[in-house]
């Protein structure tokens, strides 16, 4: 029998996080709601749309049950889509840009308002590890000293990459995605998705519903996966110019102050991390399953032309490559360096 918690996720749409629903909405039940709370977890988990589902619950007003959101009424729909007069949201300006302590402070001055319509004002804080050193500080005050009827939300990679300062004032949820299979299953029956599409998305988002819906909903973003793994595979195959042909093509001239080519980068070298994961995992003869099951075959070629030793060395140039983007580095330098240092296949 399918669990009072289990369904209460289902409905607030955060498959997986059954123990987090269930314990934002007793505090709303029993009117123990905390000033601040920190959703963790990885990008697609979920931490938007269950801190979005929590702050519908607190300001709902057609509510069917104690602490639960309608999501039909006007404040409902307003929030959802992240317009509603009490809710106030903050996140770097772009992808991949920081947050900055001019928006900080211009939030500390909404939140100084008494609600304009709802219970509560609320700030929603998105992907609060963009946050430099001083916008975090600046925000430490309004989480002492939280004015009456406001409630911070703040979501985050992980708390790690936080101050401490900031993670101690907060209630933390650290949501986690659901096993392959559970998504799965759970795109069929509860979204109505064909088994064969929903069984891809589980293993391509690797649990995350967030980011399965989003795939499902957006068929350029899986045409523009497998573009860049079909360019992965030819990559595997080209010479020293071809690479290097590919790696300026990503970096047009007109786009390189709009910081447009850098975005995508991240995203290209995301998807090629997949990869090479799940070609490491053949090779080390690992039971975990692929993130990319529709290029099985493919993998299982690679895995038994490679070593470990050679995949284990592209899987690791990846992740610091992605590391080293984050810092103040030539992107198009940073990807002719990664693909010189990938095999060249017969």
């Amino acid at each position: 029998m399918t669990s009072y918690a289990t369904i209460l996720a289902m409905e607030w749409g955060v498959l997986g996080h059954e123990w987090a629903a269930q314990m934002l909405q007793q505090h709303i039940v029993h009117q123990q709601v905390r000033h601040a709370y920190l959703f963790t977890g990885p990008s697609g988990v979920g931490r938007r749309t269950l801190a979005l589902r929590f702050a519908q619950a607190l300001n709902c007003t057609q509510s069917p049950g104690p602490g639960l959101p309608c999501g039909t009424c006007r404040t409902c729909q307003q929030i959802e889509q992240m317009q509603h007069p009490d809710l106030a949201v903050v996140q770097a300006e772009n992808e991949g840009g920081a947050l900055k302590i001019d928006q900080i402070r211009a939030l500390q001055h909404s939140l100084s308002l008494s609600p304009y319509q709802a219970r509560y004002r609320l700030a929603l804080l998105l992907n609060f590890e963009d946050a430099n050193a001083n916008a975090q500080n600046a925000l430490l005050k309004t989480l002492e000293e939280a004015p009456e009827k406001v409630i911070l939300l703040l979501t985050s990679d992980s708390a790690e990459n936080l101050l401490p300062t900031i993670v101690s004032r907060c209630e933390i949820l650290r949501l986690r995605p659901a096993s392959i299979e559970t998504l799965a299953v759970a795109l069929q029956n509860h979204w109505g998705f064909p088994v064969a599409e929903s069984n891809l998305l589980a293993h391509i988002s690797s649990g995350r519903t967030g980011y399965a819906l989003h795939l499902h909903n957006d068929p350029a973003s899986l045409e523009q996966r497998r573009i860049w793994l079909d360019a992965l595979q030819e990559l595997l195959h080209a010479s020293r110019r071809v690479r290097f042909a590919f790696a300026e093509k990503q970096f047009p001239r007109r786009e390189r102050d709009l910081g447009k080519s850098r975005q995508t980068l991240r995203q290209i070298l995301q998807v090629w991390l997949s990869y090479w994961r799940d070609i490491l995992l053949y090779t080390a003869g690992s039971a975990v399953p692929l993130v990319n099951l529709d290029r099985e075959n493919e993998i299982k070629r690679l895995a038994a032309i490679l070593d470990f030793n050679g995949v284990r060395s592209c899987t690791l140039a990846l992740e610091n490559s992605l590391s080293l983007l984050e810092s103040n580095v030539n992107p198009q330098l940073l990807l002719e360096v990664l693909l010189l240092d990938w095999p060249r296949l017969g």
